[in-house]
């Protein structure tokens, strides 16, 4: 969604009106039974995030199948993340390879990333979801307003200097135009 047009759209018109957030929707079991898709899922989500500049919420689903506490480990500890990617190195290759690179440079992004654990089927978590929801709002009006406000004084800048730029081309075609009927005149 957020990667179609149509989705670029209604995010940046919703996020003009109020404050808004994404929710990246994560599949905890498959995230746990393996860390490169913890990666792949990972990747996705700072894409979005950087894609859209809106606050993101990861909301790791099915915490009543797998908890998301190793989820949570690996983004807190890049050691722990390495022993896992340990387990499963000889099925990964280059694969695995990339995550490694990939994990130390995600970690930036996660210092500043809000994420929970939800159950849709159960409900628990919600309350976490909704904790993380309003944190996520409150960088909404402290990070993305101050950016949505420097994008849009910048685009303004850029319009008034075209605009002084067709007034200067314009006004240097009217004097060679009068010059040249000048000229003929005087001729």
């Amino acid at each position: 969604f957020t990667w179609s047009a149509s989705g670029s759209i209604m995010s940046e018109s919703l996020a003009s009106s109020f404050p808004t957030v994404l929710a990246f929707v994560v599949d905890t079991a498959r995230c746990t039974s393996n860390p490169n898709t913890f990666m792949s899922n990972m990747l996705y989500a700072c894409s979005m995030l950087y894609r859209t500049r809106l606050p993101l919420v990861v909301v790791f689903n099915k915490t009543d199948v797998v908890p998301h506490d190793v989820c949570l480990e690996w983004m807190r500890d890049y050691e722990t993340f390495q022993e896992a990617m340990d387990e499963v190195a000889e099925e990964s290759g280059f694969y695995g390879s990339l995550t490694r690179s990939l994990s130390l440079v995600l970690d930036e992004f996660y210092s500043h990333l809000h994420s929970c654990g939800v159950s849709a089927a159960t409900g628990d978590g919600i309350e976490d979801f909704w904790t993380a929801v309003d944190l996520a709002a409150k960088d909404f009006e402290t990070d993305y307003l101050e950016d949505l406000r420097n994008r849009v004084n910048e685009q303004a800048a850029k319009k008034r200097a075209i605009a002084r730029e067709n007034i200067r081309r314009l006004q240097r075609d009217i004097n060679e135009t009068e010059e040249k009927k000048k000229n003929k005149t005087d001729t």
